[in-house]
């Protein structure tokens, strides 16, 4: 068990990169934008135990995801991170849904 798990982990080790994910740095206009993302994977393993002649368990599962973050710029003029999400829209939205959720659990509890 040991030896696939170690196989499987190599094999999305070697995937799980932002060049596989959103391809390669692209450059044209005296720029270059080059792709970051955020990359996590997981993992899970089982044992099992052996009665007499018979073996009982095994297992195991894994999983990985990919996030966006944003792109370097670079270009003559220097260097700088572009986000791809605004924190403090993210922020409000999220005031925003917990407010909405309050009224209306308000108005729920009103009835």
């Amino acid at each position: 068990m040991p030896e696939l798990l170690n196989s499987i982990i190599a094999r999305i080790g070697d995937t799980a990169s932002v060049k596989s994910i959103y391809g390669e740095q692209i450059s044209a206009h005296g720029r270059t934008i080059i792709p970051v993302a955020r990359v996590a994977c997981g993992f899970g393993g089982g044992a099992g135990k052996r009665h007499q002649s018979e073996h009982e368990g095994e297992g195991g599962g894994g999983g990985l995801v990919a996030l966006p973050v944003g792109v370097f710029e670079v270009s003559e003029a220097g260097t700088r991170f572009v986000p791809l999400h605004d924190k403090r829209k993210i922020a409000t939205v999220g005031i925003a849904s917990f407010c909405l959720g309050m009224i209306l659990s308000a108005m729920r509890r009103k009835r």
